[in-house]
């Protein structure tokens, strides 16, 4: 596995891995194009070069808000997942929004330092809860 910053070359595979993972809350073509180019998107690409994990983020003053973080099933529970969260700066706040419904993403989030602050209802658009998780500055 290899980790690199995402150019507007990638916005297709990331867009069509995006579509697989989130389903009703994916992004659409022209928002992944405008992540990839406007926000901090890194790749987490195989020995051939094919995306098999991404993660998005934005600051946001002195936060950094981690918007998106995919991983192909196929690799999930090898260290993608890790590998790009290990890629966030340490010294700022981290704020992501996930699933409560989604346990196995909640887990993973708590093991990387994660804890949930807050509840934002009907979040989703199939009308789940999102949990607000925080990892403060260290």
């Amino acid at each position: 596995m290899n980790l690199r910053p995402a150019t507007g070359d990638d916005a297709g595979a990331v867009h069509a891995l995006d579509a697989a993972l989130f389903g009703l809350d994916a992004w659409s073509a022209g928002a992944v194009a405008e992540e990839v180019a406007a926000r901090r998107c890194v790749l987490a690409t195989d020995d051939d070069g094919a995306v098999v994990g991404y993660l998005v983020t934005a600051p946001a003053g002195d936060v950094l808000d981690l918007l998106r973080v995919g991983v192909e099933p196929a690799c999930r529970r090898h260290g993608v997942g890790r590998a790009l969260l290990g890629t966030l700066p340490v010294a700022v706040r981290v704020l992501l929004e996930v699933s409560e419904a989604n346990h196995g993403a909640v887990a993973f989030y708590a093991a990387a330092g994660f804890t949930a602050i807050d509840r934002r209802r009907r979040y989703y658009r199939d009308g789940t809860d999102a949990l607000v998780m925080e990892r403060p500055a260290q």
